[in-house]
């Protein structure tokens, strides 16, 4: 009895002293945690300053995800062998060149991705790799300072595909107007004298006019977050059916030596591009503008991400 009283005994006393040292551990770890978090705020206050400085800026990150998979015999599902898997790339880049009376921005977004499904059951299946996003666009936006917040500028902006159907269709838009920059990272532009040349072989559905550009872009880095939202809007004067607009959304999320997480998210609404792929179905289903299912364009891409 006396052994086993002195066994427990010991035993709490053991707890007790491991509880104190715990304590006293998380104790002395506390005020580090406030030093690394006001390093922090040190750098992050640093680095605001570079980013301040006239000349150039680049960088870029995007995302790379992908899906493989085999099945033989997996009698559960519908078709039991089969393979199939999908494969997608983005790239957001940029390179910036502020000065004290000018600016001059520039940027690219591409987004690719393949997808296929083989069944091997069946000798006429397709057991290639699909297309099943392409977008492609770059920008270029030139503005002449007025004050810190606003300039008159000009803009260039082409968006195409790349893998199929290169520039059919292709927009061209060039015009002049305002740009306000109202923080650091946000770019607003609004042209009210903008030309989207559409540069397409069935002239029947695409067609150029006059309009507004309007563009909104919020590119930032914070530690080991990257974030760019950018929303192109072309709003035609002479129909609705010629206007359209596209929205991406990237995120990037460093863990190690550049690689990490990502995501992004793209919106498109365009008639003309409804109108055109409802007239090339078998049999048509649509034969004008006034007809035809504008449906909204998405797409979405998650997995690693890459940033240099």
């Amino acid at each position: 009895m006396k052994n086993t009283f002195l066994v427990t005994f010991l035993l709490l006393g053991c707890a007790f002293g491991f509880a104190q040292t715990e304590a006293e551990l998380k104790a002395e770890m506390a005020p580090k945690k406030d030093s690394i978090a006001a390093i922090q705020g040190r750098v992050d206050a640093i680095q605001a300053k570079i980013d301040a400085l006239p000349g150039w800026k680049k960088g870029a990150f995007g995302t790379i995800g992908a899906n493989l998979t085999n099945f033989n015999n997996w009698y559960a599902q519908g078709s039991p062998n089969n393979s199939s898997g999908n494969i997608g790339v983005t790239v957001n880049g940029f390179a910036n060149l502020k000065q004290e009376k000018f600016f001059w921005r520039n940027s690219m977004n591409v987004n690719l991705a393949w997808v296929k499904f083989d069944d091997k059951d069946d000798p006429s299946d397709d057991d290639s790799f699909r297309q099943a996003s392409d977008v492609f666009t770059i920008s270029s936006l030139y503005g002449q300072k007025l004050s810190e917040k606003f300039a008159i500028s000009g803009l260039g902006e082409y968006r195409t595909t790349l893998l199929s159907n290169f520039n059919d269709p292709g927009y061209l838009d060039l015009g002049v107007g305002a740009t306000w920059t109202p923080i650091t990272d946000l770019v607003v532009v609004i042209h009210p004298l903008n030309y989207n040349f559409v540069f397409s072989k069935n002239d029947a559905v695409f067609e150029s006019s006059l309009g507004a550009k309007i563009v909104a872009d919020y590119t930032r880095k914070i530690g080991a977050v990257n974030f760019k939202t950018n929303l192109s809007m072309f709003q035609s004067y002479k129909s609705g059916d010629l206007s359209n607009y596209t929205w991406i959304n990237s995120f990037g999320y460093t863990l190690w030596n550049g690689i990490g997480l990502g995501f992004e998210f793209g919106l498109r609404n365009n008639k003309q591009e409804a109108l055109n792929y409802a007239l090339n179905q078998t049999p048509a289903t649509a034969t004008s503008f006034d007809d035809v299912e504008n449906d909204l364009q998405t797409y979405v891409l998650f997995g690693l991400n890459y940033a240099f």
